[in-house]
């Protein structure tokens, strides 16, 4: 990564935000005094190119356009962050060389790695940093050749009146060898006669697996991650290709990521890593309801497929008797990949009541 900055001289940068919607050359900090949008911050300012409008307001129901990018050129930062209580309640979607479908579409909390509306928390990882308060950054590279186009809807029922954003992207040739990033969001109930959480499923083409967001509502009692993550590539049925030991094998812990009596009197443990993390452990009990949020990002390894793939997770507890328990847990999750376009229409995503904590 750093020994490309030498050779970084000179590459036509943009920052698309409130105070610069195009992107343009010279078009940063024009706002006029009027076009202050209604929030006590805005109405601070005193002239024009001082601080005149570092926010959108998002009202209630209401879909509106961050980015408009004439390509080729690839996004290299994006930061957003809301005085919305409900990050569940605001989704980003991202459109790439003018198709029908996003290629991303996700609430902006889980697209950060934030899962739980209730306890927002801080991110330390090499693609996704969520920093003190709710500076949701992410540094995906995401390719172009035509157009891009990032949007974001309130589907809440109150307005989002600070908005903050900034698209830093880079006027670049794309090499035909290149994916584009997607990134989709799944949530479930699983049940006891059948404990599996969908990942992703339904992808067609010749891509790349880059990363997991899980975030998991524990309602069972003792220890809830034995389940293995499942990945089904180019023809796997009945059984996948790749099978990891359990869940906190994947995302890189072990010994139930030092909880449930394997450390006296300690639950799980909150840790950041550039590829791995479990940022959030809300752990009150060992009885339940837990909220866990964990990441696994394949960047040194990504899992390449060449027609399809499917990802899966068990919600498997510890053994009950001689057999592991079959629980029923609340999991979403968001799963991040490259791949060659078109991609297959996602799934209709939960509405906003099925998004919020249960």
């Amino acid at each position: 990564m750093f020994d490309r900055l030498p050779y970084e001289l000179g590459a036509e940068t943009r920052v698309i935000s409130a105070e610069n919607p195009t992107g343009e050359k010279g078009g940063a900090c024009r706002a006029d005094l009027s076009d202050s949008p209604d929030n006590y911050w805005s109405r601070n300012a005193r002239e024009k190119g001082w601080k005149v409008r570092p926010f959108i307001v998002v009202p209630k129901k209401t879909v509106v356009l961050l980015a408009d990018i004439a390509g080729p050129g690839v996004i290299r930062q994006i930061f957003l962050t809301s005085d919305k209580e409900r990050f569940s309640e605001l989704v980003v979607r991202m459109y790439w060389d003018g198709e029908k479908t996003p290629s991303v579409e996700c609430p902006l909390g889980a697209f950060f790695c934030m899962g739980h509306d209730n306890r927002k928390h801080n991110v330390y990882s090499l693609p996704v940093v969520v920093a003190p308060h709710t500076g949701c950054n992410c540094y995906w590279p995401m390719p172009f050749r035509r157009h891009a186009r990032i949007e974001i809807e309130n589907q809440g029922d109150s307005d989002a009146r600070i908005l903050a954003y900034k698209i830093f992207y880079r006027r670049e040739e794309v090499g035909a060898e290149a994916g584009y990033f997607h990134a989709q969001y799944r949530r479930s109930q699983t049940r006891a006669d059948h404990p599996e959480h969908v990942i992703l499923d339904g992808v067609k083409g010749k891509g790349a697996y880059v990363g997991t967001y899980l975030a998991w509502t524990v309602l069972s009692s003792g220890w809830w991650g034995e389940g293995e993550v499942k990945f089904y590539l180019d023809g796997d049925r009945e059984y996948p290709t790749i099978a990891d030991n359990g869940t906190e094998d994947y995302f890189g812990g072990a010994w139930n990521f030092g909880g449930y009596g394997v450390l006296k009197d300690s639950p799980e443990q909150v840790f950041h890593a550039p590829y791995i993390g479990l940022p959030l452990a809300e752990t009150s009990s060992s009885y339940g309801p837990k909220q866990i949020g964990m990441y696994r990002f394949h960047i040194p390894d990504a899992i390449g497929f060449r027609e399809e793939i499917r990802v899966t997770v068990q919600t498997l507890g510890w053994p009950q008797g001689e057999k592991y328990k079959y629980n029923s847990e609340d999991v979403a999750s968001v799963a991040f990949w490259y791949q060659t376009e078109p991609h297959a229409p996602f799934p209709p995503l939960p509405d906003v009541l099925a998004r919020r904590e249960r």
